[in-house]
């Protein structure tokens, strides 16, 4: 039997029923807030966070199957804009070829958006490309492996220890799309029509190997050759970085898929910045890596870092997205923004958030000379004004650069 439970994201909590071994393995997991109800015997309460997503666990020994199904206070429509974005800010890729208007919840539209770009992928056929292979073979192809040869067969001449590449469709680029494919085919809320597309792309990449779970994802590097794979690439990268544990604890099994709000919201802002100030000369980059203190223990990863032309950091911003305190933003990110000032040299540090009480506000540091400003950008707003919005934050960044 199947149970299915849906919340919403930073929603207030829900009470349901459970049994207990299950609600504590969810509580381990932190997909969602789980908590026993104090009032009610065999309920938990359940409160999501900021991943929104679908999960099925099955109880062992049960034949219960719990899917947990967290929605975004955002429509899915905007959710892959911002997805977009950051994927792509030329925006070709969002251009009628992800249309989600039809789909209204996330797993759905997720699922039909990757499968319609491997299929645009795969329309000319699978890419090929030359692989390294090393082998035992009984004819010499390639270069023979000596050392092997030597340590392997003790002075045999047969088979031959070699080295050759090959040309093949098993590459890098076609493994990480049939990866996707088949981690898909397993998760939950996954319409019956799109699953059918999906073994039809399975198929076309049946010469293909499959990837050993729990192992790095093949390397492959963006070129003229395997343009038309780009998109369908991004989106695979996707679906695996973000797949549940396929197991948890007390044996349970777990398939899902969910996205971080928190992650996206960051990605977003500090791509749509870094094209905002495009041209000007500066360089933006993330997550470099910079040190509080001059012993170089204490790390500091801010989101986005402004260089001169020169390679001077000249300003530094930060993406929250979070809930505020009733009266105004969380206090601890302007101790975290005062750090990454103090350790860059800076003046002025910039918090953007997903929305606030007020479009900006500043705070002056007493004897420190550094000056925090909060900015909110409102994701409701349309495409374009949220652009716009971007941008004037970027001009304002600069200007105090």
């Amino acid at each position: 039997m199947t149970y299915v439970v849906e919340l919403v994201e930073h929603a207030p909590p829900v009470s349901v029923p459970l049994p207990d071994a299950l609600g504590r393995a969810i509580a381990s997991l932190g997909i969602v807030d789980a908590v026993p109800d104090a009032c009610d015997p065999g309920r938990w309460s359940l409160r999501a966070g900021s991943k929104v997503g679908a999960v099925a666990v099955t109880v062992p020994g049960h034949g219960e199957t719990y899917t947990l199904r967290i929605v975004p206070k955002m429509p899915v429509a905007r959710l892959f804009f911002l997805l977009g974005h950051s994927l792509d800010p030329a925006g070709s890729w969002r251009d009628g070829e992800v249309d989600v208007a039809e789909d209204e919840d996330l797993m759905p539209a997720f699922a039909h958006a990757v499968e319609r770009q491997i299929d645009r992928a795969l329309r000319q056929g699978p890419l090929q490309g030359y692989r390294v292979t090393e082998e035992s073979s009984p004819l010499v192809r390639g270069r023979i492996r000596e050392a092997e040869q030597i340590r392997r067969r003790f002075g045999a001449t047969l088979p031959v220890e070699v080295r050759y590449d090959e040309f093949t469709v098993d590459i890098a680029e076609n493994r990480i799309l049939r990866a996707a494919v088949e981690r898909l085919l397993r998760l939950p809320g996954v319409p019956k029509e799109v699953r059918r597309r999906l073994l039809r792309q399975r198929s076309r990449l049946a010469d293909v190997a499959t990837l050993v779970l729990g192992r790095p994802l093949p390397e492959w590097r963006p070129s003229r050759l395997n343009a038309r794979y780009h998109h369908a690439l991004g989106l695979a990268h996707i679906v695996l970085e973000n797949a549940s544990p396929e197991h948890g604890p007390g044996g349970l099994r777990i398939d899902g898929f969910l996205f971080d709000m928190n992650k996206l919201f960051e990605d977003f802002v500090t791509v749509a910045l870094r094209e905002a100030l495009r041209g000007t000369g500066h360089v933006a980059r993330f997550q470099d890596l910079h040190h509080l203190d001059h012993a170089r223990v204490v790390r500091l990863r801010p989101d986005l870092v402004l260089y001169t032309p020169d390679g001077r950091p000249c300003a530094v911003a930060d993406a929250k997205y979070k809930a505020e305190k009733p009266r105004g933003y969380p206090e601890a990110d302007l101790y975290q923004m005062l750090a990454y000032c103090t350790a860059l040299g800076l003046r002025d540090g910039h918090l953007v958030y997903a929305k606030g009480s007020a479009e900006h506000t500043a705070h002056r540091v007493r004897h420190a000379g550094i000056v925090l400003h909060q900015h909110a950008v409102d994701l409701d707003q349309a495409a374009e004004e949220l652009l716009a919005d971007v941008k004037r934050l970027a001009n304002r960044m600069l200007s105090l650069a």
